[in-house]
């Protein structure tokens, strides 16, 4: 994501173009007088969710007379930018997917309605599925994604480092002695995997958490309406030279590649990863573990907000959320998690999983989820937070002055903020 809002950035030349191209190619809309409902996804190329969300329209459509949803499906690289230009042309679908930490921004936007959805289909979902900007909710997904430690127990248990539970996780002191051990008595070339490779919604999901542990943040939260203090104050200083220590330390790999693989080729003693890799790492390592992140001081944190589905402005609310609340039946929130390895959001469909269920292989990530996870900054300015963060923390990472690179973050953020009257805050 460029560093702009996305009404902005549908206004860049590259990025309309490309939304150009992708509009020609469908329909554009649904058209609400004879029943047709047109359903946006991300999900271009992956044959997995597509086939879930294949099944759900099969399903809607057999199932009553009122409606049609018809699917057309973009590259995620892409998709962004075309619906900041369908949106900015008139051509916005009925129907869509949107990343967690967009909605903010989107519903600011105009691009997004608000949801009709019953209490007692929106209140089983985890609150880490519900996308909400100014009390309203907007969005609802069907899955949930969490990051852990992945660790091989032979490992552990050779190093004399004490497993750690959901109730009592490593403290700060304990995780950065546990490197030390691995370091010192193994021969890995690393102790931990950080995947820095992977530069896009990573940064801000997988690093800021441990910001936040620390006792920082991505933005004050009080007001929405600067970072000063959360992202450059003497906690998010601490946060910053550890992190920098830990590479320049030699304890994880500065270029490491993307989705644990210093990890899952032996490079790495640990990975901080996600769940949607859990299933691949327990495939290589017959002893691997999934770890709780530590406490650093203000308990331990992960990411929570992964992709979602909302109703447009552009949709006959009707229409639209009928198709919605269909769609998030618990059935269906199984199967994406059963074809994906994703957290199914609401309990009754982790009951119908293998991994996820009560005493399923899985079913920590349900846990961390549950107890540790820490929502993006809920305000239209996170798409550029997400992108200085993404930025700044790979100066910090590569050995720059910590604080000024902190500085200079806020500087970017505040700015934005300024220059949009404050997003509505």
């Amino acid at each position: 994501m460029q560093r702009r809002d996305l009404m902005k950035l549908a206004a860049a030349s590259g990025g309309a173009a490309l939304a150009g191209s992708a509009l020609t190619a469908c329909s554009s809309g649904g058209n609400a007088a004879d029943g047709t409902l047109l359903l946006w996804t991300h999900s271009a190329g992956n044959d997995t969710e597509l086939a879930v969300t294949d099944q759900i329209l099969e399903s809607f459509n057999g199932g009553q007379d009122d409606y049609t949803v018809e699917r057309e499906s973009f590259p995620q690289d892409a998709y962004n930018d075309t619906v900041s230009a369908a949106s900015l042309s008139g051509d916005l679908p009925d129907a869509l997917t949107v990343d967690g930490p967009n909605v903010p921004n989107w519903a600011w936007a105009g691009h997004l309605q608000p949801l009709d959805l019953p209490a007692e289909v929106t209140d089983k979902f985890l609150p880490s599925t519900l996308g909400i900007f100014q009390d309203q909710l907007y969005s609802i997904g069907h899955w949930e994604a969490a990051c852990s430690i992945f660790a091989r127990e032979s490992v552990l248990e050779a190093a004399k480092i004490r497993i750690p539970t959901l109730d009592a996780p490593w403290t700060g002191e304990e995780f950065d002695e546990a490197l030390q051990r691995i370091a010192a008595d193994t021969d890995y070339q690393w102790a931990i995997d950080f995947a820095t490779a992977d530069i896009g919604e990573w940064y801000p999901y997988a690093y800021s958490p441990f910001l936040q542990s620390f006792g920082g943040d991505l933005i004050d939260r009080s007001t929405y309406l600067t970072a000063g203090g959360a992202l450059n104050g003497p906690e998010a200083l601490a946060w910053g030279q550890w992190f920098q220590g830990l590479f320049t330390g030699g304890l994880a790999n500065i270029e490491s590649p993307i989705g644990g693989e210093d990890f899952n080729q032996g490079k790495a003693a640990m990975s901080f990863n996600g769940n949607w890799n859990a299933l691949a790492a327990m495939d290589l390592y017959d002893d691997v573990l999934f770890l709780p992140p530590p406490d650093f001081g203000n308990g331990p944190k992960i990411g929570g907000g992964s992709w979602q589905w909302a109703v447009t402005s552009a949709a006959d609310p009707a229409g639209a959320n009928t198709f919605l609340q269909a769609a998030l039946s618990d059935k269906f929130v199984a199967e994406f998690a059963n074809a994906t390895g994703l957290i199914p959001a609401t309990e009754a469909a982790a009951e119908l999983t293998e991994n996820y269920a009560p005493g399923g292989a899985l079913r920590m990530m349900v846990d961390y989820s549950r107890n540790f996870a820490v929502l993006r900054p809920e305000t239209p300015a996170y798409t550029v937070i997400a992108s200085v963060f993404t930025q700044y923390t790979g100066d910090i990472i590569h050995g720059g002055d910590v604080q000024a690179a902190l500085d200079s973050a806020v500087a970017e953020i505040d700015a934005d903020i300024e220059s949009n009257s404050g997003y509505g805050f």
